[in-house]
């Protein structure tokens, strides 16, 4: 049975704890290979950064790392305090030492970091974090733009939800994708997230637009995002030149408009692809790429899987047998 052992301390993200510890549980309710535990600086009621009071089983000073398989660190408004804390650094970092593999949710990465596991790894965490984590580690690589990144034997993934995400990756390089997709539907997952599927989806990855006539532009994207929308299209809607829109829209969005729709239309068809079985070809006719081909690249550049094989990762599939 593969031990699975959750560090927290004052302030962390309950998120970030619940969500995986969740899916390792079922996952060891379906296959009987896991055994969860939490640990902090000190055995007892440890205070998440939203006033959440969690029983912790036990003290660093009383948990032998030796025995641990997964060493999986929480993020939270507290990890700040937690780095200066040398005891609970030096206990992670002693056993990172001996554990199978080491992960981190959203800002836990600053803890991994803190104990020296991090130099010469490539990293993700919670796009927040992005900066201070360059400034205080700069012989980390830091990567803010994926669910989760793999470097080795060390996982990080972006904030609180793709927590959840990460133990699926890890519950499926354990037990395979039957098992990792039967987790995903007990927990009424909408999609199972690639690691290289970009943390900012359409209402994160730009600025919102603040006056009205951009507003409209982008309203009409949102509403049929397999129209034209040219240029020319666009500024129709904006009631304003095509120059004077080129203009504008970068400024109050931070994209061109052509990206901007291009990445609107690879959102549509992440969610046609996950939720039926129309064929590509239609698809991209449908969502205004034109052809396959043309979905398929623009498909690489955003979410950098092929379109078949985000298929194939979010087909919904029975699950193994029922919650015991």
């Amino acid at each position: 049975m593969r031990r699975i052992v959750f560090v927290v301390y004052d302030g962390f993200q309950s998120l970030d704890l619940t969500g995986p510890y969740e899916a390792f549980h079922f996952a060891g309710c379906l296959t009987g290979g896991y055994a969860c535990q939490t640990v902090a600086a000190e055995a007892g009621l440890v205070r998440s950064g939203s006033g959440l009071l969690v029983q912790v089983d036990a003290g660093i000073r009383d948990l032998d790392p030796h025995g641990i398989d997964t060493l999986l660190v929480a993020g939270g408004n507290g990890v700040d305090a937690a780095c200066h804390d040398e005891r609970l650094v030096g206990w992670i970092a002693d056993a990172a030492a001996v554990a199978r593999r080491v992960a981190s949710v959203c800002s836990g990465t600053l803890l991994l970091a803190a104990a020296g596991l991090l130099d010469g790894r490539r990293v993700t965490s919670h796009w927040a974090r992005d900066e201070q984590l360059r400034r205080e580690y700069p012989d980390v690589i830091v990567d803010c733009d994926p669910i989760f990144v793999r470097d080795g034997p060390i996982w990080t993934s972006a904030g609180v939800t793709a927590g959840i995400d990460l133990a699926l990756a890890l519950v499926e390089s354990d037990h395979g994708r039957d098992v990792a997709h039967a987790v995903a539907q007990e927990l009424v997952m909408f999609l199972r997230r690639p690691g290289s599927q970009s943390q900012f989806s359409v209402p994160l990855w730009s600025e919102q637009p603040t006056t009205d006539p951009i507003r409209a532009a982008v309203s009409a994207v949102h509403a049929d995002p397999g129209a034209r929308h040219t240029l020319a299209d666009l500024a129709q809607h904006a009631g304003l030149s095509t120059r004077h829109l080129q203009r504008r829209f970068p400024a109050e969005l931070g994209l061109a408009p052509s990206a901007y729709v291009e990445r609107v239309r690879v959102e549509a068809a992440c969610r046609a692809l996950a939720d039926g079985e129309e064929p590509v070809e239609s698809l991209a006719r449908r969502l205004g790429f034109g052809t396959s081909e043309t979905l398929r690249r623009a498909f690489h550049r955003q979410v950098g899987v092929a379109p078949s094989d985000y298929r194939d990762r979010f087909r919904a599939l029975t699950p193994l047998k029922e919650y015991p």
